[in-house]
């Protein structure tokens, strides 16, 4: 004797070797057995045997008409033998009756379980009618589908595709046809879906790929602005008595910070640091305020850059030569000799910009050895005399080294700042991807770059420092130490930051570039013109929910910056190793990938990638690497060991903190992408 039964939702047959009241003992034709309860039974039988059963069974189901079944269903509640008898005879068999039972399993938009197994209902005839245009519709999609899916294949890129094709490839919702589509033609194909695309058109090119996810994934409106007009400063400021200077490289258009020098030689020396004053005109909430905070900071890449404001409003308050610049001006005086701190003063003003210096016209010739008079160069045309410049390299060398006394250690520059220029007339239109870039390089700590940046450490620590005195809430960055992992973050209190040896550090100097910068310019403006009542007068107030929701978003924001321009100096990289015809580069190992993969950093390119045939080699051991052929497109090149260089171990506790021993440290690596070809999701599944 035989028994048909349903089990967890599957149907099944087997010899009942027992039976008792509530349950039988079943032997499948596996030889397992199972216990089967007698609720669950829904057919005995004698012939034939479960296999041909359930197989003839099955294929009798097919042939069912649904209609006519629905047809000859009765209106009320009834069992599948029931269906069996009015569908094919008064005799059905066993085989037609299990074909019945599946037929109505498998047809829930024309019948409804019962209340109980084997029973069922038929649907109501209008619930009926919208399951059927349902499934129509889903034939269609499918239909699509494959057709989208063929046309990738042979070399065509559908429009409602080519329209998608970033949310396909980076925020994919899977249920959409576009997406299935492309998943489907990747398998059926055996091709990457990046090279699918890009063979049926849907890429330009790797550049334009590149440009194009940036936009979608941060600037999906566009990096237009609307027309406004920048707000003059209508304070009546007082002109100070100095002639300052920027420095920065030729295509800074946004000169937020100058210096200028007071009392050389008479013991007494005071040092300005001047920063452009938007924060007088702009206000909190105003149609430009809310331009800056929704992007929050300046965004660069090579040969290009999406600033923060409009260059009108840019252009009515950078620091340029020539004019007398409202400007937040930090005064701090020192004594010549000691170049100990005596006061500070902060001054809202007018400030005479002599001079636009730029570092890469002038770091060959304002070197160390001319600051310092071993080099008795003229260098005349430089418009800031010799003596300035030499007192702040002097200044600059002594503010570092006491901040690396706080550090603990001092600051390495073991590697090379590098720098982009692509050959073209000029800037002011996203580059093609196809310009000859040019990678040259500028060892970190230069004087010009050293002046420049301890002041600006001095006037954000200093400024950091007078807010907190004031109770007025400020936006901070922090590290609580130099200890492996320990992160710097940002907050509204004036905590130390370790890593630059300084007991505040609160960014005010680029209000220009950063959101963050402007925000702290208000509350340092409230100070300079409340002295102790400024808590009462600044923006924001202690505890201000806006603060942290700014911090919030610039951090994510300047975050997603950082990764853009990482990866669009990694395309320009590969693209210079490209065009150079670069096929060995000398590189040292920084990170042990697993596998048998070495993550190494280029000796003389911004460049990490990962390398095979390292084993048994020290981090920070050089080697010699034969490169494979690069991938603009995911933005890759591997290599293999063809030589071990030096098999002593080199980098130091300042490379690993560079380096960062968690992946989020680790510079822009290949692109990946979120089309998932191991998802086993029939392509027609809802």
């Amino acid at each position: 004797m035989y028994v048909f039964f349903e089990d967890a939702g599957k149907f099944m047959a087997g010899r009942i070797m027992s039976e008792a009241e509530a349950s039988a003992q079943v032997e499948l034709d596996s030889g397992k057995r199972v216990k089967v309860k007698s609720a669950h039974m829904l057919l005995k039988f004698e012939k034939p045997a479960p296999a041909v059963l359930l197989s003839d069974a099955t294929a009798l189901s097919q042939t069912i008409e649904l209609e006519l079944a629905y047809e000859c269903a009765p209106e009320e509640e009834f069992g599948f033998g029931d269906l069996a008898k009015d569908y094919f005879s008064a005799s059905a068999s066993t085989t037609e009756q299990v074909a019945a039972l599946l037929c109505l399993h498998d047809a829930p938009h024309y019948f409804r379980r019962g209340g109980a197994k084997g029973r069922f209902r038929k649907a109501p005839a209008e619930i009926v009618q919208q399951a059927l245009l349902a499934i129509e519709k889903k034939k269609q999609v499918q239909a699509q589908i494959e057709a989208w899916s063929a046309d990738l294949i042979a070399g065509i890129c559908p429009e409602p595709i080519r329209e998608q094709l970033y949310k396909i490839l980076f925020r994919p919702d899977q249920n959409t046809p576009e997406y299935k589509a492309v998943v489907e033609a990747s398998k059926s194909s055996q091709t990457a879906p990046l090279d699918l695309l890009q063979n049926a058109g849907a890429i330009a090119s790797a550049w334009d790929f590149h440009w194009q996810r940036f936009l979608f994934d941060l600037f999906p409106k566009g990096t237009g602005f609307p027309p406004l007009q920048a707000p003059a400063i209508t304070d009546d400021l007082p002109l100070a008595s100095v002639q300052a200077f920027s420095i920065d490289d030729s295509h800074t258009t946004e000169i937020d910070d100058a210096l200028s020098l007071q009392g050389l030689g008479t013991g007494m020396v005071t040092v300005g640091i001047h920063i452009a004053a938007p924060g007088l005109a702009l206000q909190p909430g105003s149609p430009i305020d809310q331009l800056g905070r929704a992007r929050l900071s300046t965004v660069y890449m090579p040969g290009y850059k999406i600033t923060m404001l409009p260059d009108s409003v840019v252009q009515a308050y950078t620091l340029i030569e020539g004019r007398d610049c409202p400007a937040v001006s930090l005064y701090v005086t020192f004594s010549e000799d000691t170049l100990e701190v005596q006061s500070s003063v902060t001054r809202l003003e007018r400030v005479p910009i002599l001079v636009n210096l730029r570092h890469d016209q002038l770091d060959d010739r304002i070197t160390r050895e001319w600051l310092e008079g071993v080099d008795q160069s003229d260098h005349a045309d430089v418009p800031v005399s010799r003596h300035t410049l030499a007192f702040f390299w002097r200044l600059a060398q002594t503010l570092k080294a006491r901040r690396e006394v706080v550090r603990g250690k001092p600051e390495n520059f073991n590697r090379p700042d590098y720098s982009f220029k692509l050959e073209r007339d000029h800037n002011d239109t996203p580059p093609t991807g196809d310009e000859t870039v040019v990678i040259g390089t500028r060892k970190r700590g230069a004087p010009l770059d050293l002046m420049v940046a301890e002041a600006m450490i001095l006037a954000n620590s200093t400024w950091g420092q007078w807010m907190a005195q004031l109770g007025v809430p400020g936006i901070y960055r922090s590290q609580a130490s130099l200890a492996p992992g320990v992160k710097v973050r940002m907050g509204t209190k004036a905590l130390p930051h370790a890593g630059i040896g300084v007991p505040s550090y609160a960014w005010s100097t680029s209000p220009l570039r950063r959101y963050t910068d402007l925000v702290n310019q208000w509350q340092i403006i409230a100070c300079a013109q409340h002295g102790a009542t400024a808590a009462l007068a600044a923006p924001f107030k202690p505890k201000d929910a806006e603060l942290f929701s700014i911090i919030s978003g610039f951090d994510a924001a300047y975050s997603a910056y950082n990764g853009v321009q990482s990866s669009m100096e990694r395309y320009w990289t590969l693209r210079h190793v490209q065009q150079q015809g670069i096929e060995e580069l000398d590189a040292s190992l920084v990170k042990e990938m697993g596998a048998g993969t070495w993550l190494v950093r280029a000796d003389t390119l911004p460049l990490m990638f990962s390398v095979l045939g390292a084993n048994n080699l020290p981090r920070g051991a050089r080697v010699r690497v034969k490169l494979s052929d690069v991938d603009l497109m995911a933005l890759d090149v591997r290599g293999t060991v063809i030589a071990h260089l030096d098999a002593e171990g080199q980098a130091d506790s300042d490379e690993a903190e560079q380096d960062g021993e968690d992946d989020d440290n680790l510079p822009a690596g290949p692109v990946t992408i979120a089309v998932d070809l191991n998802d086993n999701t029939p392509s027609n599944a809802p």
